[in-house]
């Protein structure tokens, strides 16, 4: 049967609210973090990005420990708190999302290797999408996969969005689902049973495949070849095995499967615009200021010709991510309904001045 977005979305905090493993009278884990390491946005060694450096951290907490309830208002409860060295930082907010939002940038490069841009992109198919890597692991790269499988869980718990659109791939992660595309065509004529692997390695698709030309009587073998070749790839089951299990440890997998991949992606990265008027509904205004105030309505003017690019920058500056929530559980609650973070956006006088 049909079932709405925001009934599956709604099933599934209740879920994950009724799953917490860590109570309140637990300590959170902490980890200490060495902004130095990336200094300049360059990172020397992958030992040294904070995706490592966590997961080297939280390898022996108890996954137990990192199940807490979604966060909701003002002081919102993550799975662990972050301490930068050299840095006095208050609250745990910021913090965290600075954190998710450097991981997320570390996955997206080379430095760590565990995920590649998906080819399609060239064709502008799944443009900004991720497929794991398509080689062999080892036993140390298979523990960074189960911890990128438990930074997904933790984001979903933390109920953070962010640009990078890695979170659709828990829904195809739970339904083990791989879309049936033909194969990419080869960007020039071949002659031989040989095709490149998408990390860039020559491979023949049949013994002897260098000495065999591709012709006309033989093109759909040669088709159906590369087709095999690029479906072995994708399937990556040690990595998806890996992600799986630390995914799991962190929110039941039964759940993932009620969503679809693109319902999960709105659901964990939001939209990739700023809805200005659902951001004016959920701004509060503080020690006397009104919206009506001329310098308040002179904020909002020039809000209104920023570019959505701009309006991300802005949301970066203020919140320390780049894309915030669509909904609110406010919308269906009474007025001390709890907000989602970072809601509300709090405008106050300077301080030490009482008003403007």
């Amino acid at each position: 049967g049909l079932i709405f977005y925001d009934t599956k979305v709604t099933v599934m905090n209740r879920v994950l609210n009724a799953t917490v493993q860590r109570t309140a009278d637990h300590a959170a884990p902490e980890i200490t973090l060495d902004p130095l390491e990336i200094v300049g946005g360059e990172i020397r060694s992958s030992e040294n990005s904070y995706f490592c450096q966590a997961a080297r951290q939280l390898a022996c907490v108890p996954s137990s420990q990192l199940c807490v309830k979604l966060a909701s208002g003002g002081d919102p409860t993550y799975a662990f708190n972050i301490r930068f060295t050299g840095e006095e930082v208050h609250g745990t907010s910021g913090s965290f999302r600075h954190f998710l939002w450097q991981v997320c940038k570390e996955l997206q490069s080379s430095l760590l290797s565990l995920l590649l841009l998906c080819p399609s992109s060239a064709v502008n198919k799944n443009k900004g999408k991720y497929i794991f890597t398509p080689s062999p692991i080892t036993y140390a790269e298979e523990q960074l996969f189960h911890f990128f499988g438990q930074l997904l869980g933790i984001a979903i718990r933390a109920d953070i969005n962010d640009e990078t659109e890695l979170e659709a791939l828990c829904a195809e992660i739970a339904s083990q689902h791989l879309a049936t595309e033909s194969p990419d065509c080869p960007n020039k004529p071949c002659c031989k049973f040989t095709y490149l692997t998408m990390t860039g390695e020559e491979v023949e698709l049949c013994p002897r495949g260098r000495h065999i030309p591709v012709g006309w009587e033989n093109k759909d073998v040669y088709a159906t070849a590369i087709r095999s070749l690029r479906m072995r790839e994708l399937q990556t089951p040690e990595c998806m095995t890996a992600v799986r299990a630390g995914l799991g440890s962190i929110i039941p997998l039964q759940l993932l499967t009620t969503l679809t991949p693109l319902e999960m992606e709105l659901r964990t990265c939001g939209l990739p615009y700023i809805n200005l008027e659902f951001l004016k509904a959920h701004t509060m205004y503080q020690v006397g200021l009104m919206e009506t105030d001329q310098h308040i309505e002179f904020f909002w003017s020039a809000l209104e010709m920023f570019t959505q690019e701009e309006l991300c920058k802005f949301i970066k500056f203020a919140c320390n991510q780049e894309r915030i929530p669509f909904t609110c559980p406010c919308k269906d609650g009474g007025p001390d309904t709890a907000h989602v973070p970072p809601y509300p956006m709090k405008i106050a006088p300077p301080d030490g001045a009482a008003g403007m």
